[in-house]
């Protein structure tokens, strides 16, 4: 073998490493690639008024049932809570 042979084969395995360096880090980018699942999000009906929803009838009833048993807090009951606890808000 040439001193011209052995240089172009070294300068070949250099640039094999090379590419098979430029591989690995390919593979690694890919491996390390986080995708989201694809899903297609559908519902029946969308509601623009929160009233036309079925369950904002019960809810409603239950709050008045509440409130008829007591349960309920008074609004100046709440407001002194808010101010005791955030002095800032006025």
């Amino acid at each position: 073998m040439t001193r011209a042979t052995a240089n172009r084969a070294k300068l070949n395995s250099k640039l094999f490493a090379m590419s098979d360096n430029s591989n690995k880090k390919d593979k690694n980018q890919d491996f390390n690639k986080v995708e989201e699942p694809i899903t297609e999000y559908s519902t029946e009906k969308t509601y623009a008024n929160v009233e036309e929803h079925p369950l904002f009838a019960k809810v409603i009833e239950k709050s008045k049932k509440d409130l008829k048993e007591g349960k309920g807090i008074p609004h100046d009951v709440v407001m002194k809570r808010i101010k005791e606890k955030y002095p800032f808000l006025k």
